[in-house]
């Protein structure tokens, strides 16, 4: 070993004339083996024999040479070196074969030669081979300060993460094998790495081996045959990384940055959503668009998918500029010309709404402006109430008025069976938007599903940014659950769900299976690689332990689209959504309202709300 890690030092002209002093003798060895093959005695001093392998070792060399194989690293060594090593000794061989009929003291037969050649080809290619692998060894050799590095998946992208490993990285890594489920594969070797078993070895693997650090590296596979390999490797003690696609896997300086976390849509498993697109783009193509709250997660989110259906203007507006401004810098760098307005206004100012709609007469609606933080609306309820139930009234109003074809409100599934009052806005809001509808020529309908990962304020950023700085993690309790969903997924199915309203509906998205929060941390830790404590600090104000999609009276009917349906449920009248904004309005104008006083009126107005004991 230490042989080779001399041999790796010394300069390249040293390393050309040792390479071609073993290409020599490899020569000589294998004339030794084809003579005595064919039962004839090797003799050096005998004049065929000497003629025929100083120049068979000349035109080998010389090919060698100008073919660029003595130019190749030995440890980067490709099957096309091996290819050419191969083929020059045959055509030197054919070459000596042809021309022996012209030189009269070439003497040996052609049998002979042939041998020869084919014995030279595949010992030229086993002394580098031999070579790279010792090199290889030394370079692997495990140290403590190296990961134990296990890969799962044996496809084209792995081999180019060993080359980048094995050359670039070897000071960091020691490769211990691949994981692959095809039996083909099984025992066979890769770039000098072994593959060592399937995904049910897993566990064991690493448990033997000692494996520090796991790479994800299969790019075709479908989600929920991801969500099952990363829970196995959830059962280990090694840190989870995941690998990029294979164009961003350049070079060794780069590659760390062609690796990335396990994030929450690995584990969720969820499948791609087909969509409806060309139905989409009748609906949008041309039209005049109006997006509330476009500075938010949804919001953005939808602004960035209306604008692929060519509208003919998107007027983003939010109350807040930083988020706008982001969200606007981004559409105009992507879309030349992006048709887009930007607002500034608060949709509970009725006079500025009454102005906007006015001035860029919206033919479609969605909006997603609203306060969803469910522990802050608790300690402030009547902004709540102000910005969510009268801020959504505004829009409603002015969306008739003036003429607009579709409006979609973007509810939540805490708007069902509510113990907040973030959650019973909403459901008040749902309740306004199907009175308005039976007496408006505008279709009004809303869209609820649960929280999505990414957004502001979601438990998983707060979760990762835990985890970085060393805990602990905090979880309110140990059984509460969620229902997630991508923000792309959920903003592509209210895009769908808008295209199927014919006016009242309360449509529903399938948000899969519900996580326990308590595992979803634990796994998240254990993906990072990190030791941090999870710390159980109590439910909140107004949260459940677990969300519902439905309510008791509530039944599904289903849509054209598998994972969209709407809720059987009946409107309110107008007098009774009269009453409520009276009785709401009434509370949102006194000072220092007390949230006993809120909560009261709001089991008033929302039946199904339910009084948590605080």
């Amino acid at each position: 070993m230490k042989l080779m890690s001399k041999f790796e030092n010394v300069s390249s002209s040293t390393k050309t004339l040792l390479l071609a002093i073993v290409d020599v003798f490899t020569v000589i060895v294998s004339y030794y083996f084809a003579i005595n093959f064919e039962g004839l005695e090797f003799s050096f001093r005998d004049d065929a024999t000497q003629n025929t392998i100083i120049s068979i070792v000349i035109m080998y060399i010389v090919a060698l040479n100008i073919l660029g194989v003595y130019k190749s690293i030995i440890k980067y060594s490709t099957a096309k070196d091996y290819i050419k090593i191969a083929g020059i000794s045959l055509v030197v061989a054919a070459i000596f074969c042809t021309g022996k009929e012209f030189v009269k003291f070439f003497t040996l037969n052609t049998n002979i030669v042939i041998l020869a050649a084919m014995v030279t080809a595949f010992l030229g290619i086993a002394v580098r081979v031999t070579i790279r692998m010792l090199v290889y060894a030394e370079l692997n050799k495990g140290g403590a300060n190296k990961q134990r590095l296990l890969i799962i998946g044996a496809g084209q992208s792995t081999s180019q993460i060993i080359k980048t490993l094995q050359t670039m990285l070897a000071s960091e890594y020691v490769i211990v094998g691949i994981i692959d489920d095809d039996p083909q594969k099984l025992n066979r070797v890769m770039c000098g790495v072994k593959i060592i078993g399937t995904r049910d070895d897993i566990v064991s693997i690493c448990e033997k081996q000692r494996i520090d650090t796991i790479f994800f590296s299969i790019e075709n596979i479908k989600p929920k045959e991801k969500n099952k390999i990363l829970k196995i490797c959830d059962m280990t003690n090694a840190k989870v990384k995941i690998v990029l696609p294979l164009n961003q896997i350049i070079s060794g300086k780069d590659f760390k940055d062609a690796l990335r976390d396990v994030e929450l849509e690995d584990l969720l498993g969820r499948e791609a959503v087909v969509l409806n697109n060309k139905k989409i783009s009748e609906y949008l193509f041309g039209k005049i668009v109006l997006v509330t709250g476009a500075g938010g997660s949804i919001g953005s989110e939808l602004c960035r998918q209306i604008i692929k259906f060519k509208p003919k203007k998107v007027i983003m507006l939010d109350i807040y500029e930083n988020t706008l401004y982001e969200v606007e810098m981004e559409l105009k760098q992507n879309y030349k010309n992006a048709p887009i307005v930007t607002v500034i206004a608060s949709v509970r100012d009725r006079n500025r709404m009454e102005e906007i709609f006015a001035k860029y007469r919206p033919q479609v609606v969605f909006h997603a402006a609203a306060h969803k933080h469910v522990p802050l609306m608790e300690t402030s309820p009547v902004e709540a109430i102000k910005n969510n139930v009268f801020g959504t009234f505004n829009v409603v109003e002015c969306s008739d008025k003036y003429g607009v074809e579709k409006f979609t409100f973007i509810s939540t599934d805490k708007a069902v069976n509510p113990t907040s009052i973030m959650g019973a806005t909403k459901r008040i809001c749902e309740m306004i938007i199907q009175s308005k509808n039976r007496t408006s020529e505008t279709v009004y309908s809303a869209v609820r599903f649960g929280n999505v990962l990414g957004s502001h304020g979601s438990v998983i950023p707060l979760f990762k940014k835990q985890i970085e700085m060393g805990g602990p993690v905090t979880v309110t309790h140990k059984e509460i659950t969620r229902y997630f969903m991508l923000i792309p997924e959920a903003v592509g199915l209210i895009l769908q769900a808008s295209t199927f309203a014919n006016g009242g509906e309360i449509f529903v998205l399938d948000m899969g299976e519900p996580v326990k929060i308590y595992d979803l941390a634990q796994t998240l830790i254990k993906m990072s690689g990190k030791k941090v404590p999870i710390e159980i600090v109590g439910l909140r104000k107004g949260e459940k332990l677990y969300e519902e999609l439905l309510m008791d009276e509530e039944g599904l009917i289903k849509t054209l689209h598998e994972k969209i349906m709407i809720s059987r449920i009946n409107a309110p009248t107008d007098e009774e959504i009269n009453t409520m904004l009276i009785k709401l309005k009434t509370l949102a104008d006194e000072t220092d309202v007390s949230r006993e006083n809120v909560k009261k009126v709001i089991k008033e107005v929302v039946p199904t709300f339910i009084e948590l004991d605080d």
